[in-house]
């Protein structure tokens, strides 16, 4: 017994020697953890100064946000490890097959992350805790392991709301709910600058923050990751197990250790008395998140959540009657994170084993997956996101390929050229192809966390298959650059209309004061045929000089091809002075943003006008809309929210008269329920269908399953389109739709029903409740009510959800640029 207390002094004494030579997080900032928020220039500051003091700490800047605030990763290891770090790191990615080789690992690679949502904020202050316990009482567990710690994945957002805490709060605190301190005003710090869900991004890669980091991801590939939440204030902790439903290519070892995982937790829970839940809430299905992302691609990841989140502040009273503190709050994410750590440690080598048996997709039933190429730029933009996620893709060889199909949604035969995309599953990262473009996610469980589809050819606008054979390819050919010439003896430029891109291209010819015209009917000339929708630029319309050299400059940087016409008498159809040749104003656009409106679904329209169309607009916060002068817009554009508040009385009178002296409204999601069944509008709420059920003799715990009959959080739909109407310019007949709400609207008795559900309609794709689904079926999904000069536009479903549902772009651009357009202002 004396030889084990003078070991277990001595590992004590030896801890505390070594914690002199580096400050605690409390000695270098001056006050404890939990006593005030930290800026994060503050956080950058003390992973600096540990990086720069200990030779075991090695810190990574890896990118940067909008708001121009840097992001840093710490690795954190024996000395000897950070020595070796790049051979580590080889000799894992060997493991996966991302890069040649047969080398072996026994190293642990632990990623943890914090504050992915910014008001979420207890978990960057842990950050800190939980380097300095690493490097001082825990470096034990450094010896076989490396920790890759982020310290603050969305500093934006984190920084928006430390920054109005500090200015609000009482000294000392106010534990009062009720407390200013305690009602974060809109549209709070969870979201990062453009107020997206940084969350859900991980997949789709639409924002900065989420691209920089993948790039770092893909390098490490590691075996455990855990995404550091806040959840209610009333909530106890949340860990590992995951609810159902887990998606079917997570393995038995993952759900295994999981569990190992959070029995480790309950140990030092337990002990403390802490309360916490598992197996609850969190499930692990939609492909997006910081816990499955990571998961697919072959790590066990896991969120955790502690109660808090924007209310909790520096402290709050619960409805338990207990006083919820930051120093609480970053005590428990700080015992999870060391748990986590620990038990990492002590399995490094069956970790690494499981690891490498992960990336064996010889068990995947589709082998390949084939998409038709019918639109280059929307190749090239799938391309792209591969890329990110460093997944391999190749050409289809000249044939036929059969498999099922995703436009019938049944066995068909589609033939491919060289032209066409291949995405094999035998490669690497072949289980996240499987996430990301199987038709249909098989779903044991229809209480979800998120949405329930999201397949990429469906998201991305593509005719394609999926083949249970492996399909023949070969190497895919690099695209030629685009180089355009100046033709001085042109009658007019010519250019395509069916992407995102070619709305790129033309915000940037109006920026350049440049007139562009559009055809509403098609025509032919120069022996090609031009479909609906096609720019045309007028000599006559750009009377300048350097007319030539300035549309040829901008169309090669947007790599669009221009053909020259010599003549405005076209083979067929229309010639170029028809009034079916209509100009294009340089629209003036207003988005209505504030307490109003979804701060998401403003953050998507935001995000859309100013990095992809890059086009100005005004941001007015719809406090101020009810005394805003309309006539100094073109277009307002609503994104979903509840405007019931603001859209009434005289307020709603200007927007009628605005209309009708040429505006385009467009109303986006739940902003529809502000003009549904109101006089003057054609829009009315579809009565829900009726399916009889006797609530009364539900089971108590049956209640909530029940109620998912009525709803659609995320379900893919196919709906026609009158593309003869110009808000469908650029597509096909068919669209297949991400509907998000169980409300549907009528057909439209007045005005043009451009985009609907016919009677056949039925969900192809992700979970819809039996009532919810019943009324799809002979309702709206795109439409216009003309009235007097101007127009309303109703977009049930969210063109623009999250930024990833691609082919759903250019309607709005449709919306924007081609209605009402060519009035006189």
């Amino acid at each position: 017994m004396k030889i084990k207390s003078i070991v277990v002094v001595l590992f004590l004494l030896t801890g505390t020697l070594f914690s002199q030579k580096i400050k605690s997080p409390k000695e270098f900032l001056g006050y404890e953890i939990g006593a005030r928020f930290t800026r994060h220039h503050k956080v950058v500051d003390y992973f600096n100064y540990v990086s720069n003091t200990l030779s075991n700490v090695k810190l990574e800047k890896y990118g940067e946000t909008n708001e121009h605030r840097p992001l840093y990763v710490s690795y954190i290891s024996s000395a000897e490890n950070i020595k070796n770090l790049e051979s580590i790191r080889k000799n894992n990615l060997s493991q996966t097959g991302v890069i040649s080789g047969n080398s072996k690992n026994d190293i642990a690679i632990v990623w943890l992350s914090y504050n992915v949502h910014g008001n979420e904020a207890s978990s960057t202050e842990t950050a800190m805790l939980t380097l300095y316990e690493l490097v001082t009482a825990k470096k034990a567990w450094l010896e076989n392991t490396v920790v890759i710690l982020d310290p603050c994945i969305n500093p934006d957002g984190r920084d928006r709301y430390v920054n109005w805490y500090n200015q609000v709060k009482s000294t000392p605190y106010n534990t009062d709910q009720n407390a200013k301190e305690h009602a974060e005003p809109w549209p709070g710090g969870r979201p990062n600058h453009y107020l997206f869900d940084l969350n859900r991004d991980w997949a789709w890669a639409t924002q900065v923050e989420s691209q920089q980091r993948i790039k770092v991801y893909n390098k490490w590939m590691p075996h455990i990751h855990v995404d550091f939440h806040e959840q209610g204030i009333n909530n106890p902790y949340y860990f590992a197990p995951a609810a159902e439903p887990f998606h079917e290519i997570i393995t038995d070892w993952q759900r295994d250790f999981q569990t190992q995982i959070g029995k480790n937790h309950a140990k030092y829970f337990d002990k403390e008395g802490w309360l916490y839940f598992t197996k609850e809430s969190f499930d692990l299905l939609y492909p997006s998140y910081g816990d499955t992302y990571p998961t697919y691609m072959g790590a066990i990841g896991m969120t955790y959540e502690q109660a808090g989140h924007g209310r909790a502040g520096l402290g709050i009273h619960t409805d338990e009657g207990e006083i919820l503190t930051l120093k609480d709050r970053a005590a428990h994410h700080l015992t999870t994170g060391l748990s986590t750590v620990e038990i990492s440690s002590k399995n490094a080598k069956k970790l690494n084993s499981e690891f490498r048996k992960f990336f064996n997709n010889s068990g995947l039933n589709f082998k390949s997956y084939v998409l038709k190429n019918e639109n280059a730029d929307k190749m090239n933009r799938l391309k792209e996101l591969l890329d990110t996620h460093e997944i391999k893709y190749e050409s289809a060889k000249n044939g036929s390929v059969k498999g099922y199909s995703y436009t019938t949604q049944k066995d068909a035969k589609l033939d491919v050229s060289n032209k066409d995309l291949v995405i094999h599953t035998d490669q690497p990262k072949g289980k996240m192809v499987k996430a990301l473009f199987e038709p249909n996610a098989k779903l044991v469980d229809s209480l979800t966390y998120d949405i329930t589809a999201w397949s990429l050819p469906y998201a991305h606008g593509f005719n394609a298959v999926a083949s249970k054979s492996k399909v023949n390819s070969t190497t895919i050919n690099t695209n030629n650059t685009i180089v355009n010439s100046e033709d001085k003896s042109a009658y007019a430029y010519v250019s395509k209309w069916n992407s995102l891109a070619d709305a790129t291209f033309l915000a940037d010819l109006l920026k350049n004061n440049i007139v562009p015209r559009f055809a509403e009917k098609s025509f032919s000339a120069n022996n090609t045929s031009y479909d609906k929708g096609t720019l045309i630029i007028l000599r006559n319309d750009n009377r300048n000089t350097d007319f030539d050299s300035k549309i040829v400059a901008i169309a090669d940087k947007h790599q669009r091809k221009l053909t020259s016409v010599a003549t405005g008498f076209s083979q067929s159809g229309v010639d170029f002075g028809s009034s079916a040749i209509k100009p294009i104003n340089k629209q003036k656009i207003a988005v209505v943003s504030g307490k109003a409106t979804s701060s998401l679904s403003f953050g998507e329209v935001w995000h859309f006008f100013e990095t992809q169309l890059e086009y100005p607009i005004t941001n007015i916060n719809s406090s101020n809309f009810g005394y805003t002068d309309l006539s100094k817009y073109d277009v307002i554009i609503l994104p979903s929210g509840y405007y019931n508040s603001i859209l009434s009385g005289s307020t709603l009178s200007n927007i009628k008269k605005w209309v009708r002296s040429g505006g385009t409204l467009v109303a986006i999601g739940n902003a529809l329920n502000s003009f549904a069944n109101k006089e003057g509008f054609s829009l009315k709420t579809k009565k829900n269908a009726e399916i009889k059920t006797d609530n009364n003799l539900v089971p108590y715990q049956d209640r909530e399953r029940k109620s998912v009959a009525n709803l659609i959080t995320g379900s893919i739909f196919k709906s026609t389109l009158d593309n003869s109407h110009p808000l469908a310019f650029g597509y096909d007949k068919e669209y297949f739709s991400l509907k998000l709400s169980g409300t549907s609207y009528s057909y439209l008795k007045k005005g043009y029903n451009v985009g609907y559900f016919d009677k056949n309609s039925n969900n192809v794709s992700g979970y819809a409740g039996s009532k919810a689904v019943k009324n799809v079926p002979e309702s709206l999904l795109f439409g216009e009510q003309t009235m007097g000069r101007g127009s309303i536009v109703y977009m049930v479903d969210n063109p623009l959800f999250r930024s990833f549902w691609e082919n759903g772009k250019l309607f709005v651009a449709n919306a924007v640029f081609l209605l009402n357009s060519n009035q006189l202002k």
